[in-house]
């Protein structure tokens, strides 16, 4: 079991989201703590430890730590704007 974190972006990330988009994806973030490495995420070229998950047009980025068993969200935005 993973603990998963939000970072204080991560969080005015989910405030300025749609409603209809906000359930979805807080179910997985949710997911996340079981299974960090869902089967639609992708690890993100040349980066250590970072992935994104895909939900609709939005896109979740977070980091795995496999020492402390930990999932740090970073960004939750549109996909035009998540990787500027």
């Amino acid at each position: 079991m993973y603990e998963v974190y939000l970072e204080s972006s991560a969080e005015r990330d989910l405030k300025n989201l749609p409603s209809k988009i906000f359930d979805s994806i807080i179910n997985q973030i949710k997911g996340l703590s079981e299974n960090p490495r869902p089967l639609n995420c992708r690890k993100i070229t040349n980066s250590k430890n970072d992935w994104r998950i895909r939900i609709g047009k939005y896109r979740v980025i977070y980091e795995i730590d496999e020492k402390y068993k930990a999932v740090k969200i970073m960004k939750i935005r549109h996909r035009k704007d998540v990787y500027r």
